[in-house]
């Protein structure tokens, strides 16, 4: 198993629609835990973890996460977090977006987009 990916092949893995298919009730973590979601591509040949944590101090803090071949993180959601710092020194407050960045895993992050109209809506931002 490869811990290596292209950008197109993240490119390509990031934008697979992703299906959960157990019958199995998902139940959102209580404060300082977390909840994973397996869940496979239309096609079953690509598996991914979505990861969702919440912390004990801050109520209000969130991370959603999503991983490929077990180790690899696509993408991740930072809410309500500290700021982190990109490898270039910028910092980018929270909430920010981590991307899979080839050479560099999910070390970047970035504003959130445009289409994230309310960062704190949890519900919204997990479909």
């Amino acid at each position: 198993m490869s811990f290596f990916l292209t950008q197109a092949e993240a490119a390509t893995l990031l934008t697979l629609y992703k299906h959960y298919r157990e019958d199995k009730l998902l139940i959102f973590p209580s404060f300082g835990g977390s909840l994973e979601i397996p869940l496979f591509s239309d096609d079953n040949r690509e598996e991914f973890i979505l990861t969702v944590s919440r912390s004990y101090i801050k109520l209000e803090s969130n991370t959603f996460q999503t991983r490929t071949r077990k180790a690899i993180i696509l993408a991740r959601l930072d809410i309500d977090g500290p700021p982190h710092r990109n490898p270039d020194g910028e910092e980018i407050p929270c909430p920010h977006l981590h991307l899979y960045r080839e050479g560099y895993n999910d070390k970047w992050a970035q504003p959130l987009p445009k289409n994230f109209t309310n960062p704190n809506e949890t519900m919204e931002n997990i479909r």
